[in-house]
Formats: structure tokens, C-alpha cells, sequence
């Protein structure tokens, strides 16, 4: 969220694992702010974002639970822009975030695995007041790819033909400000027995954001 600066800082499951993977969120749901003006705080701070508990994976009767996804500034990545960038009078606020991480995944199918890979290590993001306040992750067109092995060899692409607008609602906190998601996302399955006959997974996650520099100073939307 931020122009970047010198800093630095260090068909049946298938589909399932591709929502998990992108995100910080999905936005198939509609997660729909009002257009209006909106600040970010504090300007210029670095944040980071990390899983609570488990973002928790649904496609019929499949489910994948995964532990960890983080995502930390760096590159010029995960900050909110210096004043008065990080304030605007016509809509949301946003820029450049450190693609998540998605590991320490887990699914209900007997001997099958996955993979994750994200072929995108910079995705978009912005902040917008509202009612709810709404945090967008913007994924590129197909820069999530999972794949699976075990019983079933599968690959799955999200949203492989357009980038992806992602929803999360945000809610502000004191120190820590949090970001959750339950929502679908578009994803594209190949593969032979077992794989899903889907265009459509479920996400459901819930991240706490940081301020990185300062972690007494929590990151705000208003």
C-alpha cells in the first residue's frame, strides 16, 4: 500500500486448495463498500499480516485446513503510503503487498496431498472506508496454481483468464487490526480420477494486521 520507498525488511479438492492459496481473501461475496473517502494509519508505516488459527478450504465435501500465510513488507511492499497519499477524498487507498504464503495444509482425503505455488510475487491491494470497511487483494490472472498428488493428480489455476478482485472485511483494532474473509473464487481444474468438476471453491480465513515498525500503534481505516 504504498509508492515504494527505499526499505528493507526482512473435480473434489482440488479447487478447495486454490481458494486457500490466494489468499488474504476471496471476493466472490459481496463485500460491497460505499465509495467515499478514505484514510489509512499511520502513514508510511510498514505492515504485516498473519493467519489466526486456520483458513479453512470447502468444495462439496472436501475440506482443507491450512495453518500458516503470512505476508511481510519488504521490496518496498506492505506500507501505507506517506501523507497525504494515504489519504483519498474519492474512494480507497492502496498499493503494492508481498504475496501471501500458504503452507502446513492438511486435507480430509485419504492419501492425497497438495502444493501451492504462487506465481506472482507482488499482488494489489486497497482499503476503503465504508459500512463494512472492505480490504481488496488484487491476485494477477493465474498466479496461484495447486497442485495435488496421492490418489488423485490434479492441477488447479485461479481465476487463469483475468485478475482477481479479493474481499476481505476489515475491522479496526488496539494494537491489532484484523482482516477476515468467507467468500468463493473462480478457479480452472485439470487433471483425470478424482479431480472436481468445479469453477468454484470456498475461503474462510481471518488474519491479524500488524504495524510493522511500531506494533503499539495499530494500523487503522477510517
Amino acid at each position: 500500500m504504498s509508492v515504494p520507498r527505499p526499505r528493507s525488511r526482512n473435480r473434489s479438492f482440488l479447487a478447495v486448495t486454490a481458494a486457500g492459496t490466494l489468499v488474504l481473501a476471496w471476493s466472490g461475496t459481496a463485500l460491497a463498500a460505499q465509495q467515499g473517502p478514505t484514510t489509512v494509519e499511520p502513514a508510511g508505516a510498514a505492515f504485516s499480516a498473519e493467519l489466526i488459527g486456520s483458513a479453512v478450504f470447502t468444495a462439496g465435501d472436501v475440506t482443507i485446513t491450512c495453518d500458516v500465510s503470512t505476508s511481510v513488507p519488504g521490496d518496498g511492499n506492505n506500507l501505507i503510503p506517506e501523507a497525504p497519499g494515504n489519504h483519498n477524498p474519492d474512494g480507497a487507498v492502496g498499493g503494492p503487498i508481498n504475496a501471501p504464503d500458504f503452507t502446513d495444509c492438511t486435507t480430509n482425503v485419504f492419501l492425497v496431498s497438495a502444493t501451492v505455488t504462487v506465481n506472482d510475487p507482488v499482488w494489489q491491494m486497497t482499503m476503503q472506508h465504508g459500512s463494512p470497511y472492505v480490504a481488496t487483494m488484487v491476485v494477477p490472472a493465474a498466479g496461484i496454481v495447486v497442485n495435488t498428488s496421492g490418489l488423485a493428480t490434479c492441477t488447479a489455476t485461479v481465476s487463469p483468464h483475468a485478475d482477481a478482485p479479493i474481499g476481505g472485511e476489515w475491522t479496526n483494532g488496539d494494537p491489532v487490526s484484523s482482516l477476515a474473509f468467507d467468500t468463493t473464487t473462480p478457479v480452472s481444474v485439470e487433471g483425470g480420477f478424482g479431480c472436481p468438476n468445479t469453477d468454484e471453491a470456498g475461503f474462510s480465513a481471518t488474519y491479524e494486521v500488524t504495524n510493522a515498525d511500531t506494533p503499539s500503534a495499530p494500523i487503522t481505516v477510517s
